[in-house]
């Protein structure tokens, strides 16, 4: 059987003033053909998974196009236009195919369009016609559609956050995909969503732990149920259907479908008033780092994380801790190209007076004025460990670590959140020898960094990725929702009675 493969992958972000061109595409990936494979065959993301089971079933894989970008704002419509134009020509020289298998994020904009995967999937459709299997994997943070759902097959979710489960989600969507192609399996798919809106908080939070057990246990225990996933949507969108979605999916049982998602997101809108996440200032955070015993601590800036769509140059808590000037302490890192050029042209030992951060906006903070001296220097290159993308080459540009009194710095032209250890150790940094390790992520970094402390403190100053829902001026969502407008509902009472 011939399967073709691809992927177009983007977070976005409305609120950010960056749009989201092709030559950020272009810098971040852009395979065609068997480049794919070469770049994704043994890595943990999701075209390794659906590359290794179609290993597993002897299929003929047809790897097509793939495009992924750092989460940043709306895409162009040029930088989409020219995304599928790559991908459908790419397709058609292929000629026939019995299935395609895609890697989708969930939570793609568009100038022209809310909703990316849901108008790739109708174009596919329109050139495809009806009857050619479509099996997409999807980000937990997808803002699940009526569209998707009506174009594809079978839509395949990430369970954990941090997503370390992306290969095992790829490898489930190919090998439903192969069943669908037999006519073992034939797939239908419910979708119930709700009005409500969820920060990002991980799947350790005990509420989120029990309902996918429970999704986990129905899937397991009954062979009609082929899927069962809680989305957690993507907040940081102005978009008319952003938010939680329960999806479940059975063999040819529709009606069980609508039962299973009926009381699963019933479950989830029960638990919604407990779920929510702690939040510090830098002041707290750094405060209660240095009452601990046991280190190293990490901060993590969640509110200025790259990985949500944030510029990743913001110097809230980077201020705090050079004022504090604490010793054995680091900071990995801030974004900043022109820091880094300048280190590169000075060179190490040198001494450099500059602005750092802040170049951006001022929403995350001003530039610091800095007096530092140049360490290191790298050329940004280096290969993922975390259980989330281990085995993905990376390239963040020139870096520099640059040493301000005690704070180590390291500066990156390369916008991105930091998921593991090994930005550090390209810079020479043994965090576990560190007193206080402050870093730009939300969660996606817990999974790299679980065997080197057991200690994270949050800080949500403001900023484009904030936890904090009342800071995002949101004008398009669907009204009323959950909690903007907390006092339309009552604690356990779905909307029009779903």
């Amino acid at each position: 059987m011939k399967v073709a493969i691809g992927q177009i992958f983007h977070e976005t972000n409305t609120f950010s003033n960056n749009k989201t061109t092709i030559e950020l595409f272009k810098h971040d990936e852009w395979l065609e053909g068997n480049a794919i494979i070469k770049h994704h065959d043994h890595t943990r993301t999701f075209l390794g998974g659906m590359i290794s089971s179609a290993n597993d079933h002897n299929v003929d894989l047809k790897p097509i196009f793939s495009a992924e970008c750092n989460p940043s704002g709306v895409i162009t419509k040029s930088a989409y236009q020219k995304l599928k134009k790559t991908f459908i020509n790419n397709l058609k020289k292929v000629g026939y195919i019995d299935a395609i298998c895609l890697s989708l994020h969930g939570a793609g904009i568009v100038e022209e369009t809310e909703d990316l995967e849901g108008d790739f999937l109708k174009t596919l459709r329109t050139l495809l016609g009806n009857d050619i299997p479509i099996i997409v994997s999807l980000d937990l943070h997808a803002n699940v559609t009526n569209e998707m759902v009506e174009r594809a097959t079978a839509l395949i979710g990430v369970k954990q956050y941090p997503h370390i489960d992306c290969y095992e989600t790829g490898k489930k969507a190919m090998t439903l995909l192969v069943q669908t192609i037999k006519q073992e399996v034939f797939p239908v798919m419910e979708m119930i969503k709700l009005p409500f809106i969820m920060p990002l908080i991980p799947t350790d939070h005990p509420v989120i732990q029990k309902i996918n057990e429970e999704c986990t246990l129905i899937t397991n225990t009954n062979d009609d149920i082929i899927d069962c996933t809680f989305y957690h949507g993507f907040h940081c969108t102005d978009i008319s259907f952003v938010g939680v979605s329960l999806l479940c999916i059975t063999n040819e049982r529709g009606q069980l479908a609508k039962k299973v998602a009926k009381e699963m997101a019933k479950k989830i809108w029960e638990n919604k008033d407990d779920l929510y996440v702690e939040r510090y200032s830098a002041e707290e955070a750094i405060n209660l780092a240095l009452g601990e015993t046991k280190y190293p601590v990490i901060i993590n800036e969640t509110s200025d994380n790259p990985g949500g769509g944030a510029p990743g140059d913001g110097t809230r808590l980077l201020e705090k801790l050079i004022d504090r000037n604490i010793k054995d302490s680091c900071f990995g890192f801030i974004y900043d190209p022109e820091v880094a050029n300048l280190a590169h042209e000075m060179g190490v030992g040198s001494l450099i007076n500059t602005n750092l951060g802040g170049k951006t906006d001022t929403y995350h903070g001003e530039p610091i004025k800095i007096k530092g001296y140049v360490k290191l220097l790298t050329d940004g290159r280096f290969t993922h460990t975390s259980p989330m993308h281990y085995g993905k080459k990376v390239n963040y540009g020139k870096t520099a670590l640059i040493k301000v009194d005690n704070v180590d710095i390291i500066v990156c032209s390369f916008r991105a959140q930091t998921h593991d250890e090994q930005i550090f150790l390209l810079h020479g940094i043994k965090v576990s020898d560190y007193r206080i390790v402050c870093l730009k992520s939300s969660h996606h970094f817990k999974a790299g960094f679980k065997n080197i402390t057991k200690k994270t403190i949050p800080v949500d100053s403001g900023g484009l990725s904030s936890n904090n829902l009342e800071s995002f001026t949101y004008q398009k969502i669907n009204r009323p929702i959950y909690p903007i407008d907390k006092m339309y509902f009552n604690k356990g009472a779905l909307i029009n009675g779903s």
